[in-house]
């Protein structure tokens, strides 16, 4: 008799133990349905630019930014020089894959319509370009330009010596040059990668709208948002 009820005692005990170990797997928080998600991409890595511009060791603020020559997505090479009339240029280092390099795209677009006919062209260089990655080759990057209706220049750093002298570590990362080529900002865009209805602070555009009326940038430096380069 006391056996008995020292199992049936047991089963009671192991019940309840299920019971719970299913409720928290039910409660346990997991990836959305659909695989939506609210934040930034994940990546298994903090997407915020860790080192200073002096570990990176590429161009300071006020230093002049030397020319280059870069395949365009036409096939053409281009350097700074050609753009004409031009009272500053928008460098930003970008690729086909990352997805913060492609949530600004349209941002990329938005600033090339705005302030190209007022002297800033967007200059988008892709320094992951590879002919071994399918995804980042150079037509890749014509089908990418091409699917987004890219108003500006998207170039091939083919030798990648291009993204080292600028100190390029993420994609998306900017460097705004004034008139003489001298870097006046380095870094992210805005302050809300995932959201352009959310931005608060226009990193970029407040720094053009101050070269425009011949000041200094309040913020001439941020760390850059996106994935790291992979050349």
């Amino acid at each position: 008799m006391k056996k008995n009820k020292l199992g049936l005692l047991a089963i009671v005990i192991l019940c309840v133990f299920l019971t719970t170990v299913n409720i928290n797997a039910q409660d346990r928080k997991g990836p959305p349905p659909n695989g939506e998600r609210k934040g930034p991409p994940r990546g298994g890595h903090s997407p915020e630019q860790t080192k200073t511009l002096e570990e990176i060791g590429g161009y300071q603020i006020g230093e002049l930014a030397t020319d280059f020559e870069l395949k365009n997505i036409d096939g053409s090479i281009f350097s700074l020089a050609d753009i004409e009339n031009a009272q500053g240029y928008i460098v930003v280092f970008t690729c086909n894959e990352c997805p913060f390099a492609k949530l600004y795209e349209d941002r990329l677009i938005a600033l090339h319509h705005k302030y190209s006919s007022q002297g800033y062209s967007v200059v988008a260089i892709n320094p992951n370009v590879s002919k071994t990655n399918d995804k980042e080759s150079f037509e890749a990057m014509q089908k990418r330009a091409k699917e987004m209706d890219f108003p500006f220049v998207y170039l091939a750093d083919e030798n990648h010596d291009v993204f080292p002298k600028y100190g390029a570590v993420r994609t998306p990362h900017v460097f705004l040059l004034d008139k003489e080529r001298r870097v006046q900002y380095i870094g992210t865009i805005d302050d809300n990668a995932r959201s352009p209805k959310d931005v608060n602070v226009k990193y970029l555009e407040n720094a053009i709208n101050a070269l425009q009326k011949g000041k200094k940038p309040e913020t001439t430096f941020t760390k850059a948002i996106g994935c790291p380069v992979k050349a």
